[in-house]
């Protein structure tokens, strides 16, 4: 393929540490010897289909978050792949959709036997209709976002005013539903799930919130997810679980169940808690997630013993396989 650049005024992304993504991304493919053109996916159709035509690439490795500002429409890019009939990495429309709205996927894992918080989705007008029977304290959330985006300390609320402030907020932000979830108290950890029909699960990572006090974060907002120098502040620590073996596999089963259910493919990461009880909760599932070298994937992969050059290697053979198998 030849080299091409981003259209101009067009970007990958919004935050900067999306970019160094695809920086590694295709330092490693160049690395493994793949020629690599780069196609930046901006607010016009055209010229991503004119693009991908022209270098016609022996597989796609699909970065796209989003298509026009939104979330929901990264699933239209690979159902635009999947039309050019072009083998592309990661999930197809079918998991990025489902995985995208948050309560559909609730709903789903629920009906597939994983736990997930008890929760009611609250469309923009009716705001009334919250809390339901559900328990104090719950978490305010945007339905179609990502990467923490529209959470913060004040999205942990307590009283039915301060749920109805944030819902509204949410509304007027946003211009979508919000999603309330009941709070799972417990240890927040992220796990790797590598593959399609065999499943690998990596060494999960955990994020402790080690502060207290009124303003200290109790969960994986914005900030602590973007904001070196606020986990600092605050003394948000990640590192690799210490886990009990019996623990350890009631955990991959989960997260086997869960890829699997919401039709993901190649390399997924699952947010979860587990209750001082043992309770295995799932909070989301991402398909397509962040392959930063610094990323929690990339971080679980090398303690696996796969180097990051390797991981991305692993990733396009899934894609490649999974297209040849369907001819």
């Amino acid at each position: 393929m030849d080299e091409a650049t981003l259209p101009e005024g067009e970007t990958f992304a919004r935050r900067s540490e999306v970019s160094a993504t695809e920086y590694h991304v295709v330092n490693a493919l160049r690395r493994l010897g793949h020629t690599v053109g780069l196609l930046g996916v901006g607010a016009r159709l055209e010229p991503v289909v004119v693009g991908l035509l022209r270098q016609k690439p022996d597989v796609v490795f699909n970065l796209t978050e989003q298509f026009r500002d939104l979330r929901m429409l990264d699933a239209n890019v690979a159902g635009l792949l999947e039309l050019l009939d072009l083998p592309f990495t990661g999930s197809g429309p079918a998991g990025l959709m489902l995985c995208r709205d948050k309560g559909l996927a609730k709903h789903v894992l629920r009906a597939g036997g994983v736990m997930v918080p008890r929760f009611e989705v609250v469309e923009p007008g009716i705001p009334s209709r919250t809390t339901m029977d559900l328990a104090f304290p719950l978490v305010v959330k945007p339905l179609l976002e990502d990467g923490s985006e529209g959470i913060s300390n004040a999205s942990l609320v307590h009283t039915r005013a301060e749920l109805i402030a944030r819902v509204r907020a949410i509304h007027r932000r946003f211009r979508q539903a919000a999603i309330i979830e009941e709070y799972v108290t417990g240890r927040e950890l992220y796990v790797t799930v590598l593959g399609n029909g065999r499943l690998t699960v990596l060494p999960p990572r955990e994020i402790e919130f080690t502060a207290t006090g009124g303003a200290a974060p109790l969960m994986a907002t914005y900030q602590v997810k973007w904001d070196k120098r606020y986990r600092k502040r605050w003394r948000v620590r990640q590192s690799f679980a210490r886990l009990e073996p019996g623990l350890l596999t009631s955990i991959a089963k989960t997260c086997r169940d869960a890829f699997r259910l919401l039709h993901v493919r190649d390399y997924a990461r699952v947010d979860l808690r587990v209750t001082p009880e043992g309770r295995v909760v799932v909070l989301e599932v991402n398909p397509n997630p962040g392959l930063n070298v610094i990323d929690e994937v990339a971080l679980s992969a090398e303690k696996a013993g796969i180097p990051y050059q390797a991981l991305i290697d692993r990733i396009v053979r899934m894609a490649i396989a999974r297209h040849r198998a369907k001819r």
